[in-house]
């Protein structure tokens, strides 16, 4: 591990001296692509340097072990102790470091919400999840805009499709696909019973026109008038888009904007990334069950969180965790939840490559 440690920290010091090259800030494509490179490396080489120097301090202070001054030499093992255990701790994060990285990670995403089972009840739980992503995006600084949607007239969201744009978005909000189940009292309960809905989430990495060729040819581009939003736009002009796939039969529509390009141009950018997604999901399938085993893989069938309104408890079941901060996480607060998902699904990583490592 350390071997390929060291060759890292040579790249990096040699793209740090390009960096300061004359002739490569004057090429911005280049000074940017190194810049992205050093940015990527520098986790791991800030982590190999402390490692580095504590096992410095460790040497200096085996040196007092002999001292003798009998609480010197105490003083010098409980040192030596403490950081011995901080080594630890960095080489078990210089090898999560080290793990292959998801290709995606540094994608943008389209994140659909659909309501489930529960009617009403499910689309209102939708709106409120499309509330909890974005709130959690503005607190993160990512840009969030609607693509599509379908929305009820009580507050509610049949579906709703979100382009979220921002730093390695992908890599905090892939294992949000799946059914988000909630429980809660409707309402418009007379009686006071608690009513379970579900919402399905779909994260999909947003596709550049370099992962995946349209034919133009394989495309059928319906227009015709927009309703639903009101304006004067509405049923005046066909500025509505519905776009058919028609090798794989997938459609997409897109009749937000009043300009029929603007839909045109929002519908592609989620037939793109929708068709990504069926090439990844393929490629996935060929593959062995082990890759396959990636925990949160995005099946949207997969229960993965219970949102409970009585106890205001969410509960996420893929990995256990149990959180009485209902109202907090709703309100975007959503890195207490995603945080241990991450190093959950990164130790079941680092498992496998130990298990075929022969660690």
């Amino acid at each position: 591990m350390f071997s390929k440690i060291k060759e890292i920290e040579e790249r990096y010091e040699e793209l740090e001296r390009n960096l300061a090259q004359p002739e490569v800030i004057q090429n911005q494509e280049l000074y940017q692509k190194y810049l992205k490179e050093h940015k990527m490396l520098n986790p791991i080489v800030a982590a190999f340097r402390e490692y580095n120097s504590l096992q410095e301090e460790i040497h200096e202070n085996r040196s007092l072990l002999d001292d003798p001054d009998p609480e010197m030499r105490k003083l010098a093992k409980e040192e030596i102790d403490t950081l011995k255990a901080k080594c630890s701790e960095l080489e078990h994060k210089l090898k999560l470091l080290l793990l292959p990285k998801d290709p995606n990670d540094e994608k943008n995403i389209l994140l659909e919400i659909r309501a489930g089972t529960g009617g009403d009840e499910a689309a209102l739980f939708a709106a409120d999840l499309f509330r909890m992503y974005t709130r959690y995006a503005e607190e993160k600084g990512w840009k969030a805009e609607i693509m599509s949607q379908n929305a009820t007239g009580i507050g509610g969201f049949k579906e709703i499709i979100l382009s979220i744009q921002g730093d390695r978005v992908y890599s905090r909000l892939k294992y949000e696909s799946g059914v988000h189940r909630v429980q809660r009292v409707p309402e418009t309960e007379a009686q006071g019973r608690i009513h379970t809905s579900a919402v399905t989430v779909a994260v999909l990495p947003e596709a550049e026109e370099i992962d995946v060729q349209i034919n133009p040819e394989d495309l059928r581009i319906d227009v015709y008038r927009a309703s639903g939003h009101g304006g004067q736009h509405v049923n005046t002009t066909d500025s509505a888009v519905r776009i058919t796939h028609l090798p794989t039969g997938l459609v997409v529509t897109c009749q937000d904007e009043k300009s029929q390009h603007k839909n045109k141009a929002k519908a592609m950018k989620v037939l793109r990334s929708r068709l990504y997604e069926l090439q990844q999901r393929e490629q996935q399938a060929k593959i062995s069950e082990e890759r396959r085993s990636q925990v949160g893989s995005g099946d949207r069938s997969e229960r993965i969180r219970t949102y409970n309104f009585p106890q205001g408890r969410v509960t996420d079941h893929r990995i256990g965790l149990t959180l009485y901060k209902l109202d907090d996480i709703l309100q975007g607060d959503m890195d207490m939840v995603i945080d241990p998902l991450i190093a959950h699904f990164q130790t079941e990583a680092l498992k496998r490559v130990e298990g075929r490592d022969g660690h």
